[in-house]
């Protein structure tokens, strides 16, 4: 039908670490503007000017990424001032909560060419929130509405019996995975060259503990020798948590007639989304009621699946969901995930969505149906199941 969305064009700014790494001293605006641009010059046949709308996910949308931080984008861009923004915040699905709420535009027949992503500068606004800005009630009637990500992680721990050894290994596989998929280039297919404030170039994602030629530096040894970052006595540390990462994501959806009109080939489409609510207090278990319910929308199993991204956000949670659902590791972040990669929260879902597009469109690892997941701050995970076209 006319009005089905599909993805004609992704790419994304290389993750690199918030400050120390290869955007740290960047405007977040700045890097969005220039990772925009290079994604629509994958389409050339697109004029700007039918672009509907500009979605951008940003789950801290403060200091540099206040205002209206899509619109300020998309003036940066050069855009047409008929282009429209607008910023949305589910914290660490918001990428994918953007493409959800762009497709679902698109095929009710409100628009038909939507740039759907996300941004996230961790270098400028990762913070603990201020104790006279919270609502007190929470202490007493709710605690996880404001509990520390890192609490929640190891709360996971206690309550699914997850070993330090265990987190530490799915720790070294992630940095293992995503420096041989760095040397292979199949990291790099999506990546949008960045020129930064010197006028260099930045090219590629700098967390990961290895060289170039995929020799890593860390090791379980290394590894068992960090202390608990969160709790005195707890077992979650720095390298089994997620990086704190800048980077930006964006994503062209159109209507499938607009597409064919302009003779340019669809990619993929999303075939279901899902939210669902968890206790806030373990909020890593998300994915486990959010995949159920975007399975049964979609009418498949998880095994259906040819390759799975979950975001780590810690290796506690993401080991819970990943025993809890079933998943099999040989297709679950075969190219590492955030525990080497970073997680750019508002970025985030649209990072995994192409990294999941790029893995089915190996001749090598050639298939049709990838899901991607994350836990979200607060107590809700997200889901969403991509078909390859």
């Amino acid at each position: 039908m006319y009005n089905d969305p599909v993805i004609v064009a992704y790419g994304r700014s290389p993750c690199c670490r918030a400050r120390k790494g290869g955007l740290a001293q960047m405007h977040p605006i700045e890097y969005s503007a220039q990772t925009l641009k290079g994604v629509l010059a994958k389409v050339p046949q697109l004029d700007p000017a039918l672009i509907d709308d500009v979605i951008t996910g940003c789950a801290a949308p403060v200091n540099e990424m206040s205002m209206n931080v899509s619109r300020l984008i998309v003036n940066r861009a050069g855009l047409p001032e008929s282009v429209c923004g607008q910023t949305i915040n589910r914290f660490c699905s918001s990428g994918l909560q953007a493409i959800a709420t762009a497709s679902n535009a698109i095929l009710a027949g409100q628009m038909k060419c939507v740039v759907a992503g996300g941004v996230e500068c961790m270098t400028r606004c990762f913070a603990p929130y201020p104790e006279e800005q919270k609502d007190p009630w929470f202490d007493e009637n709710y605690i996880g509405g404001y509990m520390t990500m890192g609490e929640t992680a190891e709360r996971v721990v206690e309550r699914y019996g997850i070993s330090r050894e265990r987190m530490e290994e799915m720790a070294l596989r992630s940095h293992t995975l995503a420096a041989k998929a760095r040397k292979e280039g199949k990291l790099n297919k999506c990546i949008i060259p960045i020129v930064d404030q010197d006028g260099n170039l930045v090219e590629y994602d700098d967390g990961i503990l290895a060289d170039m030629d995929g020799n890593l530096k860390t090791s379980m040894e290394k590894m068992a020798s960090m202390k608990p970052c969160f709790r005195e006595q707890g077992t979650v540390t720095a390298a089994t948590s997620s990086q704190t990462t800048d980077a930006a994501a964006y994503v062209v959806i159109m209507a499938a007639g607009l597409a064919e009109e302009l003779g340019i080939k669809p990619i993929a489409k999303l075939k279901g989304f899902a939210v669902a609510g968890c206790d806030a207090t373990v909020m890593g278990i998300g994915p486990i009621f959010a995949v159920p319910k975007v399975m049964e929308q979609v009418g498949m199993k998880v095994g259906d699946m040819d390759v799975i991204e979950i975001n780590e956000a810690f290796a506690s949670q993401s080991l819970a969901c990943i025993d809890t659902l079933g998943f099999d590791m040989a297709k679950t972040n075969p190219y590492g995930g955030a525990m080497a990669l970073g997680h750019p929260m508002g970025a985030t879902g649209a990072f995994l969505t192409m990294k999941a597009l790029d893995y089915l469109q190996d001749p090598e690892t050639a298939g049709k149906y990838a899901l991607v997941t994350m836990c979200i701050g607060g107590g809700m995970g997200a889901a969403g199941v991509y078909e390859l076209l």
